[in-house]
């Protein structure tokens, strides 16, 4: 007997969340350098992934200016 398959996640228009398991100061630290240029952390996670997976067009995110 096949089993009935329960209704599916609803469209949302963006990506699936995941999480990631980060020091908290590291997680702060960059969510404020982030923001410095215009960025959130999701954008510079997923640059950083995009360029070290080598997928065509990826580049490293711009580097906030250190303190």
């Amino acid at each position: 007997m096949e089993s009935k398959r329960g209704p599916g996640r609803p469209a949302t228009g963006s990506d699936p969340v995941h999480s990631v398991r980060m020091p908290d100061e590291d997680w702060d630290d960059l969510e404020a350098r982030a923001e410095t240029i215009g960025l959130d952390r999701a954008k510079v996670i997923n640059a950083l992934v995009r360029y070290w997976l080598r997928r065509p067009g990826a580049k490293l995110p711009k580097r906030p200016d250190h303190d």
